[in-house]
């Protein structure tokens, strides 16, 4: 038994493209196939000349032309205008003029009105081969768009029919020949074969632009995972250079401490300290990497709960006051009581990498950790009287590994801080601005707006997609 296969559910965009694409195919058939609608007037007029009225003939025929020769420029006004446009421009072109299809078939159906059962039998012969074969042609040549194709068909049969009708019931008050009746008939059941043959040639025809669409869908999605692979590369060639990089110095750094206190240990208490500061730049190195890596690999784990802001920030002062007075800068903290709902291990992180930054890049003067209400939540600001930052480089500063150049104090830095501390705070909910003027100082302020639980796991899901899918 074979198991059931689910048919594949168009979209809006395949199916408008598809629709396009079968009108596209009808009108480009109707390009070539016009000079043989030109050609079958003259001959139909040859055939009837010596049968039907010279006037009645005429005048069909110059109908015939005039409706072949809008067919003609509205083909020719398609080619100029419409064939280099998009699905829409195509669909709305045709829905304009696809009215000509029909009228063509109606001029048609009234031949029978100049030779059914008003010329020689082996004329209208002649005459119901040609309409015949009119008809099988328009299966070719309209099929792509099954709609045009059945109202072509429909008005071709329903004109022949009523002419058929007339002349048997009005006319001869049905004394006809009985043959009148088996060419009614057998009209009627060619006229369903062909709307059959249309229908499952059609379907052929749409079978094979959907193919081709998901075809090209799944080429241009291989083409964009390709170049996802080749960028999620180039970014982790990136990531390993300046990493390696960055580590150079102080692992270097640590093995000439080594060397010189093994050759000179009477120096430990000068050297000691060096080693200190070489591992804690080791160690920050690699907590900023791990930290990255969590961010990249969609693992960071959330604890939204209420999160005390004087606590947090006395705890942060415990930890950067002394770095801050090591430099002989003021440290001083102000906080407003109040709660909000985060995480209380990313809302620190967030917080501790600007207040380190702070610190690093603040030569004189203080830095200054404040937490204050306003009308739109709490809010922590950091502010230093550092080196500030240009406004060419105040949007870059977020961007991986991004070091602003010929920036005095800069040269320490692995250049993750703030892409890290933008991630999280986008992840948590928390708008993160910035102001600073170079040679006065920076602020950063971070809106601590409640953090809702799902939101931020969608948002670190959303943000991992991002990078994975970026083109």
């Amino acid at each position: 038994m074979k198991p059931d296969v689910q048919p594949v559910i168009a979209t809006p965009a395949e199916a408008q493209w598809v629709e396009a694409e079968l009108i596209r195919s009808l009108m480009r058939t109707a390009r070539t196939t016009q000079l043989a609608g030109w050609l079958l007037i003259p001959i139909f007029v040859g055939v009837l000349w010596d049968d039907a009225t010279v006037g009645v003939l005429l005048l069909w025929a110059g109908v015939a032309l005039m409706v072949a020769a809008a067919r003609f420029s509205i083909i020719r006004k398609y080619v100029a205008q419409v064939m280099a446009r998009g699905p829409a421009g195509h669909l709305a072109f045709f829905r304009r003029y696809r009215i000509l299809w029909p009228i063509s078939a109606f001029v048609w159906g009234l031949t029978a009105l100049l030779y059914f059962d008003r010329s020689s039998l082996a004329d209208q012969f002649i005459c119901w081969l040609i309409m015949a074969g009119l008809a099988m042609f328009s299966i070719n040549s309209l099929s792509s768009h099954l709609a045009t194709m059945r109202a072509y068909l429909d008005t071709l049969a329903f004109t022949a029919l009523a002419v058929m009708g007339w002349r048997v019931g009005i006319e001869l008050q049905f004394h006809g020949p009985y043959y009148h009746y088996w060419v009614i008939a057998l009209l009627v059941i060619f006229w369903q074969v062909l709307r059959q043959a249309g229908l499952r040639l059609h379907v052929t025809h749409r079978k094979n632009f959907e193919l081709q669409y998901r075809n090209n869908q799944l080429i241009e999605s291989l083409t964009r995972q390709t170049q996802a692979a080749l960028d999620a590369v180039e970014i982790k060639n990136r990531f390993l250079a300046s990493a390696a990089h960055d580590i150079r110095q102080p692992v270097h750094a640590l093995s000439l401490y080594a060397d010189w206190l093994g050759s000179e240990p009477e120096l430990v208490h000068e050297i000691a300290p060096k080693i200190v500061e070489s591992t804690k730049a080791v160690n920050a190195l690699f907590d900023s990497l791990f930290d990255l890596v969590r961010l990249d690999s969609g693992k960071i784990k959330l604890n939204i709960e209420a999160v005390d802001l004087g606590k947090l920030l006395h705890d942060l002062e415990l930890q950067y006051r002394p770095l801050a007075q090591a430099k002989g800068l003021e440290f001083r903290v102000h906080a407003s009581a109040g709660t909000v709902l985060s995480d209380p291990i990313l809302l620190r992180r967030i917080v501790g990498n600007l207040v380190s930054n702070a610190v690093k890049y603040t030569q004189r003067g203080g830095v200054l950790l404040a937490s204050r209400s306003t009308a739109n939540g709490p809010r922590i600001e950091v502010w230093d009287t550092g080196l500030g930052i240009a406004p060419v480089h105040q949007r870059e500063i977020f961007r991986e590994f991004y070091k602003v150049p010929s920036h005095a104090g800069t040269e320490d830095g692995f250049g993750l801080g703030l892409y890290i501390v933008a991630r999280l705070a986008a992840i948590l909910g928390h708008p993160l601005g910035l102001a600073s003027r170079p040679g006065r100082g920076t602020v950063f302020r971070l809106m601590l707006q409640p953090t809702d639980a799902q939101d931020a796991a969608d948002r670190a899901a959303a943000s991992v997609a991002q990078l994975v899918s970026m083109p």
